[in-house]
């Protein structure tokens, strides 16, 4: 029954379990959907970077973003004590392009030009303490504990690739010297929605006021941003303090009225990766649970109509590529703890409409407005926010990249179709898998492989998502039985050199509900070719009539049978004619 008053939405707040907390219409429905859990003790992982090669669309936007990375505005000079839109930051835009960095050249494979330079200049840059920033005292500054998060996450993926003792060491002195002296003061992160100033800030926050020792930014809730950099640090330097910390942490974080406070999306989602790591660690399935519910609650509430984020809950002001990276991880890791098909399927339709979309033909990443409660447009807010978002795309897309293929003791999994090839070691033998498709624009996908030959006991898993119908599956030509389990057509001991398997399916075009029931207003509708969103490109509005009929004219594009009104993909491959001033916009909502 859909709630009716503020009461009814926080009885079923407390049914979830989410005391407190502000529920929308539908994330019942999302936390039921597709809800057969993985098997207990299935491990399932993603591939490391070093055993994927990327073809294709997805490695044309990697190497773009990484050149972006290695302009000017990234060179180690201009990376530190940076003042313009990162200025208030300490160690955020130092902790991004190292993270950026660090991760597109392992996924890439190709040697970043500054990155060591960077490294090397990191001890004449940090106060006598070994941080970035002023010495913290009687004030804790968020914002610096939020810019040592990123610190941390870059430092802590480098020194698990290089192992390199000097960023040992530089992890090291910001845990202890930064990090542990607040212990103690998170409990006390003020999360009263009245005493915040909660319709303020910029593209890029501010420091606001001051309630007690907390210096606060209008990026609400941007302290949670530092707790996924100590739990990496923890699972690289475990110690009792910093378990001790994380915990204090992670209970205020889960105290917080995500939609009362009116959080930050990018704070929140990247809170919540800090708690899936945390779990990762511990097991506790009460983390698990309560990511899921904060995930639902973001995805009922603050994602728009091409699944990109509110910046803050309840406030579709613009988007934020940082927050759709985060979305995107969250959703894939999701799927991975739970085997819930649900997320996996979102994780689709970020990658392709969100992340898809926001990516500039430079290789940045800019900001979008929020269509769905006032426009049904999308449109250019924000060329490139350099300052964050970009650097923030080259982990999203190199994360993209590991996502690829998963492996269980088991099974090969393939939760997305790239252009690929994968070296494996499957039961103990090494095995090369030679990945080619059509997909998102065609339901095809050839897997050939080219080396090796897997053990009897290891089964392969394609992702059949709900919007693909009609699966036809071959080895070597020959039509297939297959299962289907937990949304993957699963097949048996068919991973041997020289088998080439097949997979076709049908992708038809379909409208599409509202994906923002609570802020999107009623009678729209969208249209959807499998995961890709479709959109009127010009001056209109246009009106398509409660059953409009579609000829496809090419990949992107089709065209409403009779009328001549043209449809195309939400998603582009960094084309220049997206941005501001070109005046470009994209209808996406159609009244039913």
């Amino acid at each position: 029954m859909e709630p009716k008053t503020r009461r009814d939405f926080l009885k079923q707040a407390s049914a979830l379990g989410l005391t407190g907390a502000f529920v929308p219409a539908g994330i019942r429905d999302f936390l039921t959907r597709s809800a057969t859990t993985a098997p207990a003790g299935r491990l399932l992982q993603p591939a490391a970077f070093a055993d994927i090669m990327m073809k294709g669309e997805l490695l044309t936007r990697a190497f773009r973003n990484y050149d972006r990375l290695e302009t000017d505005i990234y060179r180690p000079e201009n990376d530190f004590n940076a003042g313009g839109a990162s200025e208030g930051w300490p160690g955020d835009k130092e902790g991004r392009i190292i993270l950026g960095l660090t991760l597109q050249a392992q996924a890439t494979r190709r040697e970043p030009k500054y990155l060591d330079e960077i490294i090397r200049l990191i001890p004449s840059h940090v106060n006598e303490k070994g941080y970035l920033g002023p010495v913290m005292k009687d004030k804790i500054l968020e914002q610096q504990l939020s810019g040592h998060g990123w610190l941390l996450r870059g430092l802590c993926e480098h020194y698990a690739w290089k192992k390199d003792p000097q960023v040992k060491q530089h992890i090291r002195n910001i845990i202890y010297n930064l990090a542990l002296p607040t212990r103690g003061h998170h409990k006390d992160y003020p999360i009263d929605p009245g005493s915040r100033r909660k319709n303020t800030g910029e593209a890029a926050g501010t420091t606001q006021n001051t309630i007690g020792r907390w210096m606060l930014s209008s990026d609400i809730g941007c302290d949670f941003i530092f707790l996924d950099g100590v739990v990496q640090a923890y699972g690289l330097f475990p110690s009792a303090e910093l378990k001790a910390l994380i915990e204090e942490m992670t209970d205020r974080f889960l105290q917080m009225d995500l939609i009362a406070i009116k959080a930050q999306t990018h704070a929140t989602l990247t809170g919540l990766r800090g708690v899936l790591r945390y779990y990762e660690t511990t097991r506790r399935a009460d983390l698990l649970s309560q990511v899921e519910k904060r995930y639902a609650l973001y995805r009922a509430g603050a994602m728009t109509e091409n699944y990109e984020n509110f910046n803050w809950f309840g406030r579709p002001e613009w988007t934020e590529p940082c927050a759709i990276v985060d979305s995107l991880m969250v959703a894939v890791q999701l799927w991975q703890h739970t085997g819930k098909t649900a997320y996996l399927e979102d994780a689709h339709h970020i990658y392709y409409n969100a992340l898809g979309h926001t990516q500039r033909a430079n290789g940045g990443f800019g900001l979008d407005n929020c269509p769905g409660p006032d426009a049904d447009v999308l449109r250019v807010n924000t060329d490139e926010a350099y300052w964050c978002c970009t650097m923030r795309g080259g982990e999203g897309l190199a994360s993209a990249i590991r996502y690829a293929c998963f492996t269980t003791p088991e099974a090969v999994m393939l939760p997305f179709y790239h252009n690929s090839e994968a070296d494996l070691v499957l039961g103990g033998r090494p095995v090369r898998l030679r990945q080619e498709t059509g997909y998102p624009f065609a339901g095809k996908m050839t897997l050939t492989v080219t080396g090796g030959s897997a053990p009897d006991n290891i089964r392969l898993g394609l992702f059949a998502p709900s919007w693909a119908g009609r699966h036809s599956l071959k080895v070597n030509g020959r039509p297939q039985d297959f299962k289907t389990e937990n949304g993957f057509l699963m097949i048996n001991s068919v991973l041997k050199e020289g088998n080439v398997i097949t997979l076709e399916f049908d992708q038809a075009l379909r409208t599409r509900n509202r994906v923002n029931a609570q802020h999107t207003r009623p009678g729209r509708y969208g249209i959807s070719y499998g995961p890709l969103l479709l959109g009127y490109e010009g001056a209109g509005p246009v009106s398509l009539g409660s059953r409009p009929r579609f000829v496809r004219s090419s990949p992107r594009e089709w065209e409403v049978e009779g009328e001549g009104t043209r449809l195309s993909t939400v998603y582009h491959l960094m084309d220049a004619k997206v941005n501001k001033a070109s005046g470009y916009q994209k209808q996406i909502l159609f009244k039913g």
